[in-house]
């Protein structure tokens, strides 16, 4: 921990203390632990935080690195921050509860929350969020989390590639903080333990995409061997 920022440090002790506040609840007061991870309730909050100082990064990146980076490299960053942008709108479905404004009759009949939102679509009797979460999110995360560092590390046309490409690639102790968040969530057997993992990824990707192992290629004057 001595060699991280002051940020890193924040962010995981943050993520920490989000995970003992879920575990306290849990086990104390059931009715306050669904206050808690509820929608539009602080772990909801804490998610679109790090989704969006995600998509900040990447769109300060665009701007400053714009007339010294590829094209590619700069699709690639601005792809990242449009990506981010549409998840932490979702993940409030738009701000439709905080302005009052109610579903269209498509998404209250489509929609499995009545909301305004695609990730809560219901298509030919499935569940997008299901599909998405809980089969491309964990093949994507296994990828991104495992294959890409290992690539990086063992295999030079890889690592090139995905330096000229702008694509952040993951440190160690963000795969094992993320890891770790897996487990520890998992142990609480309550459905909205979700939320939790949720909260606790954004944060901790924001983490990977500030603080990448390859940090050095979002510098100005860093060229590429």
């Amino acid at each position: 921990m001595s060699k991280l920022s002051f940020t890193e440090k924040a962010v995981l002790v943050l993520v920490l203390l989000m995970l003992i506040a879920g575990y306290i609840l849990f086990y104390t007061d059931l009715s306050l632990f669904v206050i808690y991870v509820e929608e539009d309730g602080l772990v909801e909050w804490l998610t679109v935080l790090g989704l969006l100082l995600g998509c900040f990064t990447c769109i300060g990146r665009f701007i400053k690195l714009r007339k010294q980076k590829s094209w590619w490299f700069l699709v690639v960053t601005a792809g990242l921050a449009l990506l981010l942008f549409f998840a932490a709108g979702e993940e409030v479905s738009w701000g439709q509860r905080i302005l009052g404004i109610k579903s269209s009759e498509y998404f209250i009949e489509h929609n499995s929350q009545g909301e305004t939102n695609f990730h809560n679509l219901i298509v030919d009797g499935v569940k997008l969020n299901k599909i998405i979460f809980s089969i491309g999110l964990i093949v994507a995360m296994a990828i991104y989390l495992i294959v890409i560092p290992l690539l990086y590390r063992n295999n030079q046309k890889a690592k090139t590639w995905l330096d000229k490409s702008g694509v952040p690639v993951p440190a160690v102790y963000q795969v094992i903080s993320i890891l770790l968040l897996f487990g520890i969530t998992e142990l609480l057997h309550h459905e909205k333990r979700a939320e939790l993992l949720e909260a606790g990824i954004a944060l901790l990707f924001f983490l990977i995409i500030k603080f990448p192992v390859n940090t050095s290629i979002f510098k100005k004057d860093h060229q590429l061997g």
